[in-house]
Order: C-alpha cells, then structure tokens, then sequence
C-alpha cells in the first residue's frame, strides 16, 4: 500500500506539479483538497510535473470533510512549522497520510487542533519562516520510505 501525500488548497502550480513527479517517483498517491489556487492546466503545473502526470494517482476532493469522508485507514500527520515533534519521530507504515497546507497560511487551526497528536515539523534555524512546499513534502515522504527500507524502490 502506497503513502499518500495530501495537499490542503495548494496555491503555486509549480510545487504541486514538482510533488507530482515526486510522487511519480515513489509510488506514491497524490490527493488535492479544492480549492485549488491554480487551473490543472496552468502550463507552470505541467512543466513541473513534466511527463509524469498520467503515472500517479491523484484523487481530488471539494473540501477537508469531503477528503475525510473517504481516507482510507492509514494514519495521518500533518506537517506544520509549529509541529510538537519532528519529521523523524513518528514510526511511519505503509498507507499512511502526510498532509500538507497552503504555501501562505498552512493548515487551518481547527484542522491542527483536531489532530495535535499528529502535527510534525521539520527542524529549520531560528527566524527561518518555512521551507518550499514541495521540499517539504519531499524530505517527510523519503523519511517515511526510509523506514520502510524504500520497500520497492530502486
């Protein structure tokens, strides 16, 4: 069972297509909570994502409750600068959600609140706001495939 990577409202068309060839790479699937910020076919998203669009599965939803009415049975983290632990804490196992929040506001307070337990954070300097969406998601998903041994990569 794959990982699954969760976009809560994406807004830059490049992050989410650079996370869809990221996504192509590990078998992973990619669930987009609308509103999105971008039309699925800006040409930025697409030249992010290059040819890989059609080698992922992406499952769209028209809000968070709607994404929640229909996850599968994984855990979920959700992955905030103002996470209790780090990325490295959790023990990660296949099915599982990584959650992701807008590139400007980041995951809505009732929605981290709902899940404290869950919320993670990757350690940054001091002063340092956040990093890149898509650098994000990347590093908390090849955490996660690093404690499956990158079971079925190469």
């Amino acid at each position: 069972m794959p990982f699954h990577i969760v976009l809560y409202q994406p807004e830059i068309p490049a992050n989410t297509g650079n996370i869809v060839r990221t996504c192509a790479a590990t078998g992973t699937h990619l669930h987009l909570i609308h509103p999105l910020g971008f039309s699925t076919e800006d040409k930025y998203l697409k030249r992010a994502g290059l040819d890989y669009w059609r080698e992922v599965t992406i499952s769209h939803y028209q809000s968070y409750e709607d994404f929640l009415s229909k996850k599968g049975g994984g855990a979920m983290y959700l992955v905030e600068t103002g996470g209790s632990m780090n990325h490295t804490d959790p023990v990660y196992q296949d099915g599982d959600y990584l959650l992701f929040g807008k590139e400007t506001s980041g995951i809505p307070a009732s929605i981290l609140a709902a899940h404290r337990e869950q919320v993670i954070r990757i350690p940054m300097m001091n002063g340092t706001r956040s990093l890149n969406l898509s650098n994000t998601a990347a590093v908390v998903l090849y955490e996660a495939l690093r404690q499956q041994q990158f079971n079925g990569l190469i």
